[in-house]
């Protein structure tokens, strides 16, 4: 049987292209990459989409938790802050869950620690590691200004961590276990993943240009992403299902046939009870290395034809890991929105081993369903199906 569709009633972004939704959107609209040197000294070069606005502090009670992911939270959170009002007047605090991902959790701030450890000798006094690094942490700044009070945890499943989120949610209201959701995910820069993707010679020195024949790799971001799922709601855009698959083909490869990642299309139209002709377009993984892009177009051709427009969004914000799956389905709700999806940055000239339509320029039209991909390390494939309100 078909899924019933989930309202999704409100988003938030910030990344490298704005601290908020509406920053985010026309940066997008008008093709301009939020991508730049690195903050963080490195003994390479590495161009990164840092979120270089000065973030605001935490309210005094949360201040032993304030951490740059916290801090991040807390801008997503201001963006929805209308949106939140009515969720909450529509839904007990105990029946909203809270469910997030992210990859480096607090790995940042351990960093800064360490650093003046080895410096000092010591670790910095208001360090903690339970409220500075641990995912734990999020989730208590989240809940203290939302008021969430339902199921909550954080899954770190790489770059699937905040894709999941949206089935759990799913799950959970389908259940009857929760009225409503807030999901989403948060990633900050640190040495460890830009030092650790360049030692697998998949971090790019230039902008990346995902499926581009000239591409080089990827480029991290950081920011995040929420998005508000409810029973019922006035809906932007709805969640028609969600598609997962684990092909457990190699710890940082994808299968080169993209099965694991056909899988998850596949099931999220099952689930949905939708032809692959009924998808408009599809924001893509594309993270802009090598095998992975080829992989992806393989998979998208086998499932949904060679003419369905395709766009990789990791040319403007680079990679944002745990927090890419809700980046980028909050992104495709533009298209579900305003009838408008963006350039896919950097692509042209497209490898002439992608045999799908990359949109290489703005593209309008009528978007009525759009999958947006997600695949993570070690096979973990997500595909998120999202459909205009009817």
């Amino acid at each position: 049987m078909a899924s019933t569709p989930l309202p999704i009633t409100g988003i938030a972004l910030c990344n490298g292209l704005g601290e908020t939704r509406r920053l985010v959107r026309d940066a997008l609209f008008a093709g301009r990459s939020g991508l730049g040197p690195s903050p963080i000294e490195l003994p390479f070069e590495a161009v990164v989409g840092a979120v270089r606005t000065s973030l605001p502090e935490l309210p005094q009670e949360l201040a032993p938790w304030s951490t740059r992911t916290a801090r991040i939270a807390a801008i997503l959170i201001e963006d929805l802050r209308a949106e939140l009002d009515a969720l909450r007047s529509r839904w007990r605090p105990e029946r909203i869950a809270l469910l997030l991902g992210t990859s480096t959790a607090g790995a940042d701030e351990t960093e800064k620690a360490y650093r003046e450890f080895l410096e000092q000798g010591s670790l910095p006094k208001s360090y903690d590691l339970f409220r500075h690094h641990t995912y734990g942490a999020t989730l208590h700044v989240v809940r203290a200004l939302t008021g969430a009070l339902g199921p909550a945890w954080m899954a770190s499943t790489a770059c699937t961590s905040s894709a999941k989120p949206l089935a759990s949610a799913q799950r959970l209201i389908e259940t009857g276990i929760a009225d409503a959701a807030i999901v989403g995910g948060i990633d900050t820069l640190c040495a460890m993943t830009l030092r650790g993707f360049r030692s697998l010679e998949a971090l790019s020195p230039e902008p990346a240009r995902p499926f581009s024949v000239e591409r080089r790799g990827l480029n991290i971001g950081e920011g995040g992403a929420f998005l508000l799922i409810e029973r019922t709601g006035e809906p932007l855009a709805l969640l028609e299902a969600v598609g997962e698959s684990s092909d457990a083909y190699h710890i940082s490869a994808p299968d080169p046939d993209g099965a694991g990642a056909r899988l998850a299309m596949e099931r999220a139209l099952a689930q949905a009870g939708l032809p692959a002709a009924s998808v408009d377009h599809v924001n893509a993984h594309g993270t802009g290395t090598r095998l992975n892009d080829v992989s992806e177009a393989a998979s998208i051709e086998s499932v949904l034809g060679r003419d369905v427009p395709v766009v990789s969004t990791k040319g403007y914000t680079g990679h944002l890991l745990g927090a890419a799956g809700a980046t980028e389905a909050a992104i495709a709700i533009f298209a579900l929105q305003e009838g408008w999806i963006p350039a896919s940055l950097g692509a042209d000239p497209v490898d002439p081993k992608v045999m799908i339509r990359i949109a290489t320029e703005r593209t309008e039209g009528r978007f009525r369903h759009v999958l947006s991909n997600s695949f993570a390390f070690g096979g973990n494939n997500v595909s998120v199906l999202l459909g205009a309100p009817r």
